[in-house]
């Protein structure tokens, strides 16, 4: 028999109750299981990341100490650099030098050989502008 259309009893209305009780008390219970599932994953999740946090911390440190020793390589590599250039430049200054002292030592040389030609010609200049009288 189909009793739908019958009018609902007291009992019929505890029954219900009953039941919406029962299932309201399932569902607080599966809502309680999934809460404490959530705070769980989310407890992995952050020790998870606190985990990630060191392990990036650890291999920026690793990075920081990797480009200060390339620093240190290349200032090391600049410095031994400008002392081979120093030092060119040393081995092209001390020849110039060499000429220098060598060209000035010519030049007076030459100076001195043209005072003694400027010497001689003043002589001969003499001799040929002041003619001797033969002694009386």
């Amino acid at each position: 028999m189909d009793d739908s259309h019958e009018p609902a009893t007291k009992r019929d209305l505890t029954e219900v109750q009953q039941g919406l009780k029962h299932d309201i008390s399932d569902v607080r219970q599966e809502l309680a299981e999934v809460r404490q599932e959530l705070k769980h994953d989310i407890s992995d999740v952050r020790q998870e990341l606190g985990e990630a946090k060191q392990e990036l911390k650890q291999d920026i440190a690793i990075l920081r100490s990797e480009m200060g020793h390339q620093f240190d390589d290349l200032k090391e590599t600049i410095r031994d650099s400008q002392t081979e250039l120093l030092k060119a430049f040393y081995s092209f200054t001390e020849s110039n030098r060499q000429r220098v002292t060598q060209l000035e030592g010519n030049q007076g040389a030459l100076i001195t050989r043209v005072g003694f030609l400027e010497d001689r010609v003043l002589e001969l200049e003499r001799k040929l502008n002041f003619p001797h009288h033969p002694a009386q």
